[in-house]
């Protein structure tokens, strides 16, 4: 079991876009995951959380301001900086500047850490920002809802925020005691399995949040392709601009995993916490959204390879 579950971090990467295709070409499959969606996802985190360990996890006390400085930037200045640019072009309420500025806001999705892991980055700051990000979003998405507007009641949101963190506290813990009680110092060979429990976690969840994908591919291709565009930009946009801007600082050898986390955001979460009129809209563009997401460690990965090896 131990060679197959390694094998499975090894081709990672291509498990990642088998779940894709899954999720595309068999949507009976992935509307019936979707209520077991919570679960795989706590289930992923606490992979990622068992690898890490609670030392790496927690890092350094030092840290904590700029990481805070991070999060302030991603979750705050950057989507206020997106409502105001569609404000003054005259777009503001469309349905795409309501979705970057929804994605902009949202933390990090709880897979960065393992996402991080498929581009041989260290997934332990991917952890932090996960939940440093999630514990501070009832005080980062005030200010950007009361400049933006048209998002409704911000007391949705501050619940499903506290819910979500709920989840990865409690996912995290379980995770560092069973560390501590079965694994001690993992060798070698215990993370290669871990890699792979959290590469074929990850396939299985992007099955299940794809179910919308599917449809509107076969019902409106114009529409899907229109989305599909946004969601690339956005994401590997900001990824890279990110990679860029942290070369300049004290967080430059964290920046593969900040850089993942910059583009790729857990803006599903307004899903549950915002008015179906606001969350409507842009259901095809949170589909389309998951695509660039899990081809991340494929399409990025030689850019990482290669900051990598400049530190």
């Amino acid at each position: 079991m131990g060679r197959v579950l390694a094998a499975a971090g090894r081709f990672g990467r291509l498990l990642l876009v088998a779940g894709l295709l899954a999720g595309l070409g068999l949507p009976g499959l992935a509307l019936a995951m979707r209520p077991w969606l919570p679960d795989l996802i706590a289930l992923m985190i606490g992979v990622a959380a068992l690898r890490i360990g609670p030392r790496q996890a927690l890092g350094a006390v030092r840290q904590l301001p700029q990481l805070i400085g991070v999060v302030l930037a991603y979750q705050v200045a950057l989507p206020i900086a997106v409502a105001v640019v569609f404000w003054l072009a005259g777009f503001e309420g469309i349905a795409i500047a309501t979705a970057l500025i929804l994605m902009a806001a949202a933390p990090s999705i709880s897979g960065s850490p393992n996402l991080t892991i498929l581009v041989g980055g260290d997934p332990a700051p991917a952890l932090r920002l996960v939940i440093i990000g999630t514990a501070l979003l009832p005080l980062t998405v005030v200010p950007v809802f009361l400049v933006a507007g048209g998002f409704g009641g911000v007391a949705s949101v501050l619940a499903a925020a506290t819910r979500l963190m709920g989840v990865i506290l409690l996912a995290a813990s379980v995770a560092f005691l069973l560390r501590r009680m079965l694994f001690g110092t993992p060798s070698p060979e215990a993370i290669a399995a871990m890699d792979g429990v959290s590469a074929i976690v990850m396939a299985v969840v992007v099955v299940g949040l794809m179910s919308a994908v599917g449809p509107a591919l076969r019902t409106d291709p114009a529409a899907f392709a229109g989305w599909l565009v946004a969601a690339f930009a956005a994401n590997l946009g900001l990824q890279i601009a990110a990679a860029l801007a942290l070369g300049r600082t004290g967080l430059a050898a964290d920046r593969t995993a900040l850089s993942i986390i910059a583009g790729n955001r857990n803006i599903a979460l307004f899903l549950v916490a915002l008015p179906a009129s606001a969350t409507d809209p842009i259901l095809l563009f949170i589909g389309c959204y998951q695509i660039p997401m899990y081809l991340t460690p494929i399409l990025m990965n030689r850019f990482y390879s290669t900051l990598q090896a400049r530190e």
